[in-house]
């Protein structure tokens, strides 16, 4: 059932048995799974239903050394979470990604891809996924159609793989009958968790303040708490939840908030098909994204070009996902701007220094401009197609200076923002420019086409085309290791040196892959529901 924070009383106290801070995809996973085994939750939300600005306000920041946006925009504040303005693209991480790896720093997981593989099964339906098959042969052999063909690839150095997309999945809205009338799941509305109170040894979370926009105060307590905010609001909590341990909660050895991590990505170089390639769907993100000619069985799928694990190790590279991206009329105008803020807006997520008359004004100056864009949104016509970029997404490396801390201006809660530092290093450059060798040279060995590069990045700045807010994936800055002098979270996600707080989400990764990572956090969460029920079991 749903209750509006904002009408309970002062100096109340809730009581539950896990009580889990968050509703976005991992708190609702959570929530859901619990419910099925008949365990009692309480799901705490700052936001309600739909979007409002005065709330999304407590998720702004500072940015400090590299420019990075990383709040209006790429994260949503109500029932859902970051669901709501998700792409849905879903694939599982690669096995090389969970290993240790000798040319990538801090590397490796707790635990191999076995651990995670039947909860990536189950994960596939809560996102409203098809079969757990990523086959590329088995897709293209479904879809049986001339233009969604694999490219004839060697496999010595790229290999193809596919991504699924759930519809995407809006979790707020898909759940919200079923949490309706749930009677072992609670979700508090409009309600900000403010601090997390241990016990006088910080071992043992006894329950969380949380408060309203409105001035209500009051607590909730329960055996077992859920951390699972995202990214960056994981480590603020943590942080300013220090009346029992100075440092914050978990925070022993200085290693909440470190470790931050987005997945770089920019677009780069021209790639000149062959005229029997030049109508394939298959690896164009215009074509491909929500596709229905790129669907079988009701699954869209989309394909991209990745490095061997060998040609990994070879060159010292890290992880990578390459997509091509036909070129429309008005791509990079103000009207195509302005068209993409008119849907953040839609969905909630609007950049508050651009209205909606602001908006539509530039749109109505660039008619013909704006028509272009939206007619090769809806339709792709190929004979508008003005150019073939690449499209390079990189896993980020993992870097303690890569942080996430509290700054000394506060919210209307009286809470401390934060301050992010992001630091994508030499490593991310050496693997776009590689990357983007090896499809030149993949495609013109094996007739696909000629590519043209931009200049290497080599040890110079970011080019222009560097995506400034990343791609939406805040990481790592409650990584997962066993050893808490190098990790925050034991593997099954406590904190370590406690008994009864766990963290959810892709916070707890101990490196990113190039996989986004919803089906990953999905799969996590699942698993760590079946955990807490085995551990509330005990006596």
């Amino acid at each position: 059932m749903f209750l509006d924070a904002r009408s309970v009383e002062s100096g109340t106290t809730i009581t539950t048995e896990v009580c889990i801070i968050g509703g976005g995809v991992a708190g609702l996973t959570i929530a859901r799974d619990l419910s099925d085994l008949k365990i009692q939750s309480c799901v705490i939300e700052s936001g309600g239903f739909k979007p409002d600005a005065e709330t999304r306000d407590l998720y702004r920041g500072e940015c400090f050394g590299m420019p990075y946006s990383f709040a209006d925009g790429c994260r949503s504040r109500y029932l859902g979470g970051s669901s709501n303005c998700w792409g849905g693209w879903c694939r599982p991480m690669d096995p090389l990604d969970y290993e240790r790896r000798s040319w990538v720093a801090n590397s490796g997981w707790p635990f191999g891809p076995q651990e995670l593989a039947p909860y990536y099964e189950r994960a596939q339906s809560v996102l409203q996924l098809g079969i757990n098959n990523y086959d590329v042969g088995y897709w293209t052999k479904a879809i049986n159609r001339p233009d969604v063909r694999r490219y004839p690839l060697s496999g010595q150095t790229l290999i193809d793989g596919i991504s699924q997309f759930s519809p995407p999945l809006r979790a707020g809205k898909v759940f919200r009958a079923e949490l309706q009338s749930s009677s072992d799941i609670n979700v508090l509305l409009h309600a900000n968790v403010t601090n997390i109170i241990a016990d006088a040894t910080a071992v043992t979370a006894q329950q969380v303040d949380v408060q309203t926009l409105r001035g209500n105060i009051f607590a909730v307590r329960a055996r077992c708490f859920v951390l699972a905010t995202g990214g960056i609001e994981n480590t603020r909590l943590l942080l300013v939840s220090n009346r029992q341990a100075p440092a914050g909660l978990g925070n022993g050895n200085d290693l909440v908030g470190r470790y931050f991590m987005d997945h770089p990505r920019i677009t780069s170089g021209w790639v000149h098909l062959r005229p029997e390639w030049q109508r394939n769907k298959l690896y164009d993100n215009k074509f491909q994204y929500q596709n229905n000619a790129v669907a079988a069985n009701g699954t869209r799928i989309a394909a991209q070009l990745a490095p061997t694990p060998a040609v990994q190790e070879r060159y010292g590279i890290l992880n990578a996902r390459v997509s091509l991206g036909s070129i429309f009329p008005g791509e990079y105008g103000a009207a195509a701007d302005a068209i993409r803020q008119l849907r953040r807006q839609y969905e909630g997520s609007e950049n508050p220094d651009t209205t909606i008359a602001q908006n539509l004004w530039k749109i109505a100056s660039h008619p013909l401009l704006a028509a272009g864009f939206v007619a090769a949104r809806l339709f792709q016509p190929q004979f508008l197609i003005r150019g073939i970029r690449m499209e390079v997404t990189v896993e980020p490396n993992a870097d303690p200076e890569s942080r996430v801390t509290l700054s000394n201006v506060r919210d209307q809660l009286n809470m401390p923002r934060v301050r992010v530092d992001w630091r994508p290093d030499a490593s991310v450059k050496r693997t776009f420019d590689r990357m983007l060798a090896l499809v030149r040279d993949e495609f013109e060995a094996n007739n696909i086409g000629r590519v043209d590069l931009d200049p290497e990045i080599g040890d110079g700045g970011w080019p222009a085309t560097f995506e400034r807010e990343g791609t939406w994936h805040h990481m790592g800055t409650t990584r997962m290791h066993d050893s808490p002098r190098q990790g925050v979270v034991d593997r099954n996600c406590l904190v370590h040196g406690m008994n009864n707080l766990y963290v959810a989400g892709s916070s707890v990764f101990p490196t990113g892959s190039s996989i986004f990572p919803t089906i990953t956090l999905t799969a996590l969460a699942l698993r760590l529901s079946k955990h807490i029920a085995n551990t509330l079991s005990r006596p």
